[in-house]
C-alpha cells in the first residue's frame, strides 16, 4: 500500500508539473502575444487600391476593374502587364508608402509618368531570379489627384493568375504590420531555427563520443531549415531590409535541403523492417532526392533554371518521400506496435495533412487564381509539431535502446559474476585463459586459494557464517590482485587470479599485501579466523601453456594446503 502511494503522489506530482509548465507556456506566449499586437488597430491602418483599375496583360485589356476579383490564364515569362489608376484629389498622402505584393515579376512604378521606383529589370536581363513578397515603395507627399503606374515583366513561367491586394501603409508602420500579422510564424520560425542551431552544436560535440546522437543531429538541421523556410515563407526576414530575391533564395534552398536530414533519420525505421525490397527503394528515394537536389540548386546558381520552375517536381518528391515514410511507419506499427511507431505515424499523417492543404492552397492560388482559404501556410505549424513528434520518439527510442542496452550488460555480468562474492566466476575465466592461450609470448602468473576450515565453519556455525567467510576471502584475494589482473571464483571455497606479470619482485610484493589483507581483516572481524592456501606459478620460455601452469600452481596450492596442516596454523 506504501508503494501504491508512493507512486500516486510521484504521479500526482508530474501531472502538476506538467499543468504548470503548460499554463506557463500559455501566459507567456499570451503576455508575448499581446505586446505584438497591442497597438495593431492603430498602426494597421491602410488605403485600399481595390478598385478603378485599368488593367493591360499582353494584348488583353480590362477597365475599371478591382484586382482582387480580376482572374486570368496564368501568366508566363516575358509577358508584360500594365496597370493603372488615379488617386482621388483629397487623399491624406503624407509620410506613405505604396505596398507591392510581387510574384516573381520585376516592376516599375510611376506617377504622372516620372518614375519613382523601379525593381528587378536589372537581374531579368542577367537571367538571374527576382523573387517573391512585399516592396514597399516611398510615395511622394503630392500624390494625391495623380494616376499610379505599375508596369509588370515576368520573370517566370506560370508565376501568377490574379493580383493580391495592393494598399498604401505609413512608412513607420509597415515592417510593424508584417510582425504583427505575422507573429505566429516568427514565433514558430525563430523557436526552430535557435532550438536547431543550439542542438545541432551541442550535438556535434556529443558524437564525438557516441552515434546514438546522430538522428538528433538529423533532427536539429531539419529544424534549422524548416525554421528560416518559415521566416522566408511568410516575408518575415523582409524586416531587416533583405532583399526580396535573397529571402526567396533563402526559402527555397532550405526547402529542398529539409528532406536530406529527414530521409537520413528515416534509415533505423527502415532497416527495422527487414525488407530489402523496402530498403531498396529507401536507398532509390535518397539517392533521387539528393540528385534533384543538387542538380536544381547547381541550375539556379548558374542562372540557367531557377528554383521558382522546379519547385513542382522537388514538392512531388516531397510528396513521395511523406507517402513512404507513412508506409514505412505503418508497417513498423504493425510488427511492433510501440508507442515509437504510433507517435511517428501521428506525425507523419498531421505533417502530410498540412503540407496538402499548403500545396493545394498553392497550386489554386497560383493556377487558378483561387484562394480556398484566408488561411495559408499551415505546413509551419504542423513541422513544429512533428519536430516535437520527432524529438519525443527520439527520447522515447533512446531510453528504450538505454534500457535494453543496461539490461544486456546486466545479463552479461550475471552470466560472468559469481551471485555471493560479486567477483568473476569460473566461466570468465575460463574465456579468459582461452584468450590467453591464443596469444603470443604472454607474461602472466597463475594464483591458485583455497580457504582453509570453511566445512568446520559451516557444521559449526552454519553456512551464513560460511558464506561471510567466502566473501572476506574473495574480498582480500581481490584488494590484493585485481587491480594487476583478474580474480574469479572457481567453486565452493576455490579461487583463482592471474597477474599480467612474471616479474618476482612485483609477485612478491602482491603476496605480501596478500598476507597483509588477511591479517586486517581478522582483526577488522573478530571469531573470523580466516586462513587462505595459496600456491602460484609463471609461465616461462620452457613451459608458457596456461592449462598446464594452472595445474601446476594447484599443486603447489596443495602442498601449502597441507604444511599449513601439519604446522596446525589456522
Amino acid at each position: 500500500m506504501k508503494e501504491k502511494k508512493k507512486l500516486t503522489r510521484k504521479t500526482v506530482l508530474k501531472l502538476v508539473f506538467v499543468v504548470y509548465a503548460l499554463l506557463s507556456l500559455y501566459f507567456t506566449t499570451r503576455f508575448i502575444d499581446g505586446m505584438f499586437s497591442r497597438d495593431y488597430d492603430a498602426i494597421s491602418k491602410f488605403l485600399p487600391l481595390n478598385d478603378g483599375w485599368n488593367i493591360t496583360i499582353n494584348d488583353r485589356i480590362w477597365h475599371n476593374v478591382s484586382p482582387d476579383s480580376l482572374r486570368f490564364d496564368p501568366v508566363s515569362k516575358g509577358d508584360t502587364i500594365t496597370m493603372e489608376r488615379t488617386f482621388p484629389a483629397d487623399t491624406d498622402c503624407t509620410g506613405h508608402a505604396l505596398v507591392l505584393p510581387i510574384k516573381q515579376a520585376a516592376v516599375t512604378v510611376y506617377l504622372d509618368g516620372e518614375q519613382i521606383h523601379q525593381y528587378g529589370l536589372d537581374r531579368i536581363e542577367q537571367r538571374k531570379t527576382v523573387g517573391s513578397g512585399y516592396l514597399p515603395v516611398d510615395l511622394p507627399d503630392n500624390y494625391a489627384g495623380k494616376t499610379l503606374t505599375l508596369s509588370f515583366a515576368v520573370a517566370e513561367d506560370k508565376a501568377f493568375s490574379r493580383f493580391d491586394p495592393i494598399r498604401i501603409y505609413e512608412w513607420k508602420n509597415i515592417y510593424r504590420v508584417i510582425l504583427t500579422e505575422n507573429r505566429i510564424p516568427l514565433f514558430l520560425g525563430c523557436f526552430l531555427t535557435i532550438f536547431g542551431v543550439v542542438t545541432c552544436c551541442i550535438t556535434i560535440f556529443a558524437l564525438l563520443y557516441s552515434w546514438k546522437f546522430s538522428r538528433i543531429l538529423c533532427v536539429s538541421l531539419f529544424s534549422v531549415c524548416i525554421g528560416l523556410w518559415t521566416l522566408c515563407y511568410y516575408n518575415v526576414l523582409l524586416i531587416f531590409a533583405m532583399p526580396l530575391y535573397t529571402s526567396c533564395l533563402l526559402e527555397y534552398l532550405t526547402l529542398y535541403l529539409a528532406p536530406i536530414p529527414l530521409i537520413i533519420y528515416m534509415r533505423e525505421d527502415v532497416l527495422a523492417l527487414n525488407r530489402p525490397f523496402m530498403y531498396t527503394l529507401y536507398r532509390i528515394l535518397f539517392a533521387v532526392q539528393l540528385l534533384a537536389t543538387s542538380v536544381f540548386l547547381g541550375l539556379h546558381a548558374v542562372d540557367r533554371v531557377h528554383c521558382a520552375a522546379t519547385l513542382k517536381y522537388m514538392q512531388i518528391l516531397i510528396v513521395c518521400n511523406l507517402l513512404y515514410f507513412i508506409i514505412v511507419e505503418t508497417m513498423n506499427l504493425r510488427i511492433s506496435r510501440q508507442l515509437v511507431h504510433r507517435l511517428f505515424l501521428i506525425g507523419m499523417l498531421v505533417l502530410s495533412g498540412c503540407v496538402c492543404y499548403d500545396l493545394a492552397f498553392y497550386y489554386f492560388d497560383r493556377y487558378l487564381g483561387i484562394a480556398i482559404s484566408t488561411t495559408k501556410g499551415i505546413a509551419s505549424v504542423g513541422l513544429v509539431i512533428f519536430i516535437f513528434i520527432l524529438l519525443v520518439s527520439f527520447y522515447l527510442n533512446l531510453t528504450q535502446k538505454m534500457m535494453q542496452e543496461t539490461e544486456r550488460n546486466f545479463l552479461i555480468k550475471s552470466a560472468y559474476t559469481d551471485e555471493l562474492t560479486q567477483i568473476h566466476n569460473r566461466r570468465y575465466c575460463m574465456e579468459y585463459m582461452t584468450r590467453i592461450k591464443e596469444m603470443e609470448n604472454p607474461d602472466y602468473t597463475v594464483f591458485c586459494f583455497d580457504l582453509n576450515n570453511l566445512k568446520t565453519t559451516n557444521d559449526t556455525y552454519g553456512h551464513a557464517q560460511g558464506d561471510i567467510l567466502i566473501r572476506c576471502a574473495a574480498n582480500v584475494i581481490a584488494d590484493a590482485f585485481e587491480p594487476h589482473g583478474i580474480v574469479a571464483r572457481m567453486g565452493g571455497d576455490e579461487f583463482i587470479a592471474i597477474v599480467e606479470t612474471d616479474d618476482p619482485g612485483k609477485i612478491s610484493s602482491m603476496i605480501g599485501e596478500f598476507k597483509r589483507n588477511i591479517l586486517l581483516k581478522n582483526e577488522e572481524t573478530p571469531g573470523l579466523h580466516l586462513s587462505i592456501a595459496y600456491g602460484y606459478a609463471s609461465c616461462s620460455p620452457k613451459e608458457c601453456n596456461i592449462e598446464k601452469i594452472y595445474q601446476l600452481a594447484d599443486d603447489r596450492m596443495y602442498e601449502n594446503k597441507q604444511a599449513i596442516k601439519r604446522s596446525g596454523a589456522t
